[in-house]
């Protein structure tokens, strides 16, 4: 699994970013974190053009490719659930800007923070900037992206997570279900979890809590588990894979007490 999730920034035009600029507009949003462009070339150092930044120990790079990103059915529908302008944006975008950590953060959630901070810097320095393409499962608008990423350096539970996962409801005959899509590129699987008992803006509120708790510490919760804030609210887990979205595997949860 890799801990540098790649994200791309879609463009209504294509344009090459200025990176001094953009470290600049990233110092003024995040002041906790020292920040330059990194010089292209010892001989004729241009740190406009340069596509890296340095955010403090780690490099992040930026780089513009002149054509729209492979076309993805799925990614657009589940976009659109939540964003009506997304197919617009999907068919229509002329460019993009691949955003990433370079090499492997020492956590995922380090990779996910840095990069984030970075590509709201982007979006409000490049007004071509229509959305975001996070890890390949994601997709929101650039507006969002640019409000929400201010926040990506809050301690826990305060960053925003939901740039990075999707939770999607779905029905499983009398049962309730919401899955997540974007939750593996942090610990390796999604959360499935199905209730005859909670509506679904409750069972929306528990996965949230539970996926940042497991984006914070990890792939904490192992097969067989159960979880719970009391004896009456157990919820027990298992490893398979879903029958949802093409079978990813999955933390299987369920609040059925165990007789």
């Amino acid at each position: 699994m890799s801990t540098s999730p790649l994200a791309f920034v879609l463009l209504n035009k294509w344009s090459t970013p200025d990176t001094s600029a953009i470290a600049r507009v990233l110092q003024e949003r995040h002041p906790e974190l020292a920040t330059e462009p990194v010089d292209s070339g010892e001989e004729q150092p241009s740190h406009a053009n340069s596509p890296l930044i340095r955010c403090g120990n780690e490099l992040v790079a930026v780089m513009s490719m002149p054509a729209p990103i492979p076309q993805d059915p799925g990614l657009w529908a589940r976009a659109a659930r939540t964003w009506p302008e997304s197919e617009a944006v999907a068919t229509g975008h002329q460019g993009h800007i691949i955003v990433s950590l370079l090499g492997k953060a020492e956590q995922p959630l380090v990779a996910a923070r840095l990069t984030t901070a970075v590509i709201g810097a982007l979006i409000a320095t490049v007004p071509e900037c229509c959305g975001v393409v996070w890890a390949g499962r994601v997709a929101r608008p650039a507006d969002l992206w640019l409000e929400e990423s201010r926040w990506s350096l809050a301690p826990y539970p305060d960053y925003p997570f939901r740039l990075w996962v999707d939770i999607l409801p779905f029905r499983s005959g009398a049962m309730v279900g919401v899955i997540t899509m974007g939750l593996a590129a942090f610990v390796g699987r999604e959360i499935e979890f199905v209730t005859a008992k909670l509506a679904l803006p409750a069972l929306f509120e528990k996965v949230a809590g539970l996926s940042v708790y497991l984006i914070e510490h990890g792939s904490v919760v192992k097969d067989g588990d159960t979880m719970g804030a009391s004896a009456s609210e157990r919820i027990a887990v298992r490893y398979k894979n879903s029958d949802i979205f093409e079978g990813p595997p999955v933390f299987h949860c369920t609040d059925e007490l165990a007789h």
